[in-house]
């Protein structure tokens, strides 16, 4: 189950590339089972990695630079491709809280969503901003208030959009399951009032 998340002050990365898909973020060659666990080491493995095989790491790679970066900053489209939930996995697991991007796909957006990774969705101009003054500089992010804040840029705060059902998911660190089962009572007398109802439907 993803953790909770009300705000997350981190360390900003940019890879302003735009239509960086699934493919990219975890090739299918790393993802070698169905586990969440695991993923981190091939994210990004054709970028992060001189030599894929024996995992020499490229210094020059965002994600392989200290302070390591929890809020990505990247381009139009972000995460588009197939819809492999691996990739938000590996994500998760390396240690990214927080993308911001100009666009994302949208099977990847929701399954950000779903499992505790917040993907915030800002005009091109202030993402351009960010990558060009904050590299390596603290951002706050605060999903209650919905808004974003850099250090980088004095003065600057952004609001973002999330619907009241991610929110609430992305808050409490729930999956959409675990969000319907808080409300296991209220099924549940449905259910036997239905049966008294319609006691043919479950026979």
């Amino acid at each position: 189950m993803p953790a909770p998340l009300e705000s997350h002050a981190g360390i900003a990365g940019a890879l302003l590339i735009d239509n960086v898909d699934t493919d990219q973020i975890i090739p299918s060659r790393e993802m070698r089972a169905v586990s969440r666990s695991g993923l981190a080491d091939g994210l990004f493995a054709g970028w992060r990695y001189a030599d894929a095989e024996s995992r020499v790491l490229r210094p020059d790679f965002i994600l392989n630079r200290q302070p390591l970066t929890s809020v990505l900053v990247s381009g139009h489209n972000f995460g588009c491709g197939s819809s492999r939930e691996h990739a938000v996995w590996a994500l998760a697991e390396f240690g990214i809280r927080i993308i911001i991007a100009k666009s994302f796909g949208e099977i990847f957006h929701g399954n950000c969503m779903r499992n505790g990774l917040l993907p915030v969705t800002l005009p091109a101009g202030d993402v351009d901003a960010i990558a060009a003054n904050c590299e390596g500089e603290v951002i706050q992010v605060n999903v209650r208030t919905q808004t974003l804040q850099a250090g980088c840029l004095p003065g600057w705060s952004r609001a973002f959009q999330i619907d009241a059902f991610s929110k609430r998911m992305i808050l409490e660190g729930l999956d959409p399951v675990r969000l319907t089962l808080r409300d296991a009572g209220l099924i549940a007398r449905f259910q036997a009032g239905d049966r008294a109802r319609r006691p043919w439907v479950y026979s």
